[in-house]
Order: structure tokens, then sequence, then C-alpha cells
């Protein structure tokens, strides 16, 4: 075999590889992406109600289903639809119950200690598994284009004041979830991006913002003076 055959052989063993490791990026983007559905279209959905203090902006729907109280609104602004029970909010809410479960079938890449506080971490792409609560103090960075899965067993709890969440490197808020076993609070000024389904309830206390959506399956979602885009 000449030294250009050899050269020739290696060059495409390269570029086969090359492929091959795109191809697995790529479908682990794509099969890792949860189907919302109709839940998509909605910046807050919840299931017994929502309630809003303040001056709450949402941009995309509001809705609450199979309860139909929706207090608060005004003040608060919809940039969207209200939908106060009814078919629309039904649909919307058995699509989010889907996919949280999806979400909840989904393989760990990453198996995270049992109260776990990812602030001040920087990762990549992947499925991240907590046994039991998770935490963000500080700053949590989310480096690169992929899905982000946050699977946690019981509660979410984001820290007042100085908790947010940074997109960097081609993360998208619209590739970031967050499965939470029970409920969610969102810490006051705090900064949140992705989807947050909740099993139970969701709380976001004065000035939290969200670039995603706050979804209770089962419980209320309580606003106060947030502002909420879905993405």
């Amino acid at each position: 075999m000449t030294t250009n055959n050899i050269k020739s052989y290696f060059v495409i063993a390269v570029l086969i590889l090359s492929a091959s490791v795109m191809i697995q990026n790529n479908a682990f983007a794509t099969t890792m992406h949860p189907n919302l559905g109709t839940a998509s279209n909605f910046a807050v959905l919840g299931s017994s109600t929502v309630t809003n203090t303040g001056n709450t902006l949402l941009v995309g729907n509001l809705g609450v289903s199979p309860g139909t109280a929706i207090t608060g609104f005004p003040p608060g602004i919809v940039i969207g639809t209200t939908y106060a029970g009814g078919p629309v909010a039904t649909r919307a809410h058995d699509d989010a119950a889907i996919a949280y479960n999806a979400l909840s079938n989904t393989k760990c890449t990453t198996n995270e200690p049992a109260v776990a506080n990812i602030g001040g971490l920087t990762l990549k792409p992947g499925v991240y598994c907590f046994p039991s609560s998770a935490a963000i103090t500080g700053k949590l960075t989310l480096s690169g284009n992929g899905v982000y899965i946050f699977k946690i067993s019981s509660t979410l709890v984001t820290a007042a004041y100085n908790s947010r969440v940074v997109l960097t490197h081609g993360a998208l808020a619209s590739n970031v979830f967050w499965q939470v076993g029970s409920s969610a609070t969102l810490g006051v000024d705090s900064v949140m991006e992705g989807t947050v389904i909740a099993y139970s309830s969701i709380t976001s206390t004065t000035n939290a913002m969200v670039d995603g959506r706050l979804i209770a399956l089962n419980g209320a979602v309580t606003l106060d003076t947030n502002h909420i885009t879905k993405k």
C-alpha cells in the first residue's frame, strides 16, 4: 500500500468517526427533546389555581385545568390568551403530563448527590438526575447547544437575590427542562431559564424572571410581580 493510500484511508477513517460523533450528538439532541404539545403555547399553566400579586407580565398563554380559578389579572398582564378551565387548558394540561412522563423516563447521563446545589457550576447538555432535592445559589452556566434535562425527585429551590441561570455558547431556553417531583420555588429576583414542570405546585416569588414556562400538574402556580416569557 502506498503512502498516499495510507493517508487516504486515514482521512476517510477520521471523517467517518467525526460523522458518527455528529450523528450521535444530533440524535441525542433530537430524541431527548420532549414534545410539549399544546402546552408549549403557555407561559403559565396551573392545575388547581393560578394566583398573582403585583404587576406580573406573561408573554404567552395563561391557563388552569382542571381547576378554573385565576386571580390577580389585572393587575397582571397577559400578552396571550387566558383559559380558566375548558378544553384548551385541559388539552394543554394533558400534553404537559405526557411531557413530564417522557422527561422522567429519560436516561441519566450524570447522577448528582442526594442534596445538590448546582450554583457556581458550568454544565454541558445532558440529563442530570437528582435523587432528592436541587438548589441553585449563585450562577449556573449552561454552555453549548443541545438539550438540558434536570430530573429532580423532590424539590427545586433557587436562592433569593443572587441565583440565576445563564445560557452561553448556543444554549437555548427552549432546550432546557426542569422535571420536579414535588414543588418548585423561585427566589426573589432570581432568573430561571427553561420550562419547569412540577408534579405539585410552583411558587415564583417577587421579581423572579423566567425565560420558559411554569407548569404545575397537580397544584397551584403562585406569582408575584414576575416576568415570564415562553421560549
